[in-house]
């Protein structure tokens, strides 16, 4: 059974930090690319950084420069270091994993509230 489990979310000010961090288990983690998405009340919800099982990332133009996502293959966890947080990134964020082969994220945390004052 997989299960990814966030943490790390919390109240913080504007211009804050956080770092999210997202445990797996149930799957080889190497073969997964990873993801985390967020959704904030009354809109969709989108990609905001992602990992491939090779170490490439990449980033939604909303959070370039701000927002870091790294993962350690021994620990089976992905993080997402969020520096000058704005109001705007409040929201709920999800990890996720998709298998390297496919297209399509497969597995889902239970997400974690991030809430970003001004």
């Amino acid at each position: 059974q997989v299960q990814l489990v966030e943490s790390g979310g919390g109240l913080v000010q504007a211009g804050g930090s956080l770092r999210l961090s997202c445990a797996a288990s149930g799957l080889t983690f190497g073969a997964y690319h990873m993801g985390w998405h967020r959704q904030a009340p009354g809109k969709e919800r989108e990609l905001v950084a992602g990992m491939s099982n090779g170490g490439s990332a990449a980033y939604a133009d909303s959070v370039k420069g701000r927002f870091t996502i790294s993962r350690d293959n021994a620990k089976n966890t992905v993080y997402l270091q969020m520096n000058s947080l704005k109001p705007e990134d409040t929201a709920v964020y999800y990890c996720a994993a998709r298998y390297f082969s496919l297209t399509t994220y497969r597995y889902w945390g239970q997400g974690t509230q991030v809430t970003v004052s001004s």
